[in-house]
């Protein structure tokens, strides 16, 4: 079986295209987000849904978007809408679809069962196209831990906090609102082995709010965040550039560990300091990311 998607990949930033915007899809490689979302649900009116749904699967079927990861956010299932897009996309070749207010596991099941029979309809392999799960309720968050591991499919899961705070009676405001939401997705995520992305940051020209929201989220230990304008992205990617001293230490400790093996010792010191386990698992961790951005950078 050839996947589409991939479980294991740089997601800093994820970029919402509105599905009936052709100017922006046509763009929408070179602005440099990691991946590529483009919108069915909320940025398209109903009466513009026929012809978002079209103007995607064209795109699919005839744009070349590189080594990005092509997202489409599918509209609610329970409104009808969603399978005729899942109609429209997978046979299009999208890599990964994004279900909208996914309060519970069945939520996936039931995405993942109209994924499959589509993918039987058209003669692709069963398990090709990826998932992920947005959360966006009281109950969502909840839930949070059986929905990131209801299916393989799922490459990661994310906040959606406008629909979040509505539900809790509350706004928008400095981050606090959304702490319990944030970890309660970061932890589900991680148990699950998926990726973790943060909610959008609506106000595109206040760049020192949405760095402080950036800088919260890294500390948190996300993976990146959705996007709705193109000039968020460059200082979101920098964002995630380990630092030369933190990345000169990750390569001191794995030198150790190296010098302790060659060595035949199971016990290896840095500076006077024991290395363990997790250290050497964060030093690893931060190189990959490093190494990724790299990669990234260089094409």
């Amino acid at each position: 079986m050839e996947r589409r998607f991939t479980k294991d990949r740089l997601r800093r930033s994820m970029m919402f295209v509105p599905g009936n915007n052709p100017g922006m899809i046509s763009d929408a490689r070179i602005y440099g987000a990691d991946s590529i979302m483009l919108d069915l649900e909320d940025s398209v009116a109903y009466t513009e849904k026929d012809a978002a749904r079209l103007l995607v699967h064209n795109a699919l079927k005839t744009l070349d978007f590189g080594r990005k990861e092509v997202v489409v956010r599918i509209n609610d299932l329970a409104s009808g809408l969603g399978v005729l897009d899942l109609e429209a996309i997978i046979p299009a070749g999208v890599h990964v679809v994004r279900l909208p207010k996914t309060d519970s596991a069945q939520d996936v099941a039931d995405c993942e069962a109209e994924i499959a029979r589509i993918e039987r309809k058209h003669g692709i392999p069963e398990g090709t196209v990826g998932m992920m799960a947005a959360i966006e309720s009281a109950r969502g968050v909840l839930n949070a831990q059986s929905i990131a591991a209801a299916s393989d499919r799922l490459i990661g899961v994310a906040l959606g906090a406008e629909d979040y705070v509505t539900d809790l009676k509350t706004t928008r405001s400095d981050g606090t609102e959304l702490l319990f939401a944030r970890s309660m997705i970061l932890n589900a995520a991680r148990a699950a082995g998926i990726a973790a992305l943060d909610t959008v940051y609506s106000d595109v020209n206040n760049e020192e709010g949405f760095l402080a929201e950036v800088a919260l989220i890294r500390k948190l230990g996300f993976d990146g965040k959705s996007v709705i304008n193109p000039r968020q992205i460059e200082p979101l990617h920098r964002s995630f550039v380990p630092s030369e001293k933190d990345l000169k230490k990750a390569y001191a400790v794995m030198e150790a560990i190296r010098e302790a093996n060659a060595r035949g010792s199971g016990v290896a010191s840095l500076n006077g300091k024991m290395i363990d386990k997790p250290v050497v698992t964060r030093a690893r961790r931060l190189i990959a990311l490093a190494e990724a951005v790299e990669e990234v950078e260089e094409v």
